[in-house]
């Protein structure tokens, strides 16, 4: 017998909101496998292993969309090396540019805490002045 799951089961085993797994079910994510007498839907072991995968994946950086290509090349088969490979490449640029932009608002939130600190603490605020002007 394979385990059959409803959705608040499937939701419950994979730790998600059940809304997570409708909202997985309405892009393709996933699907139910079969119905049961009551018309419920039913999700197989498979499904609860495939939405592990789509949070694990998530938790490394990936998108949806990124995730939709790693299960699943355009023809619906497993993906290529150079499919994963040029999903990681893209990836790994966006995180390359944020942490460049992490970068830029540390260097400036420095200087502002710097500017604070040389001010006298009744005086006003320089760098609230300077947001607000902006």
């Amino acid at each position: 017998m394979t385990d059959e799951y409803t959705i608040s089961q499937l939701a419950n085993a994979a730790d998600i909101p059940t809304t997570t797994v409708r909202y997985y079910e309405r892009i393709g994510l996933v699907e139910p496998e079969n119905r049961s007498q009551g018309n419920y839907r039913l999700y197989s072991g498979e499904s609860l292993n495939k939405l592990k995968f789509i949070r694990a994946a998530q938790a490394i950086g990936f998108t949806l969309e990124d995730v939709k290509a790693l299960l699943s090349d355009d023809e619906g088969g497993i993906p290529t090396c150079g499919n994963v490979q040029s999903v990681i490449e893209e990836r790994l640029a966006d995180i390359e540019q944020r942490l460049k932009d992490l970068r830029h608002v540390r260097k400036v939130l420095k200087k502002a805490l710097e500017q604070c600190q040389t001010q006298k603490k009744s005086d006003c605020c320089q760098v609230v002045a300077g947001l607000k002007a902006q």
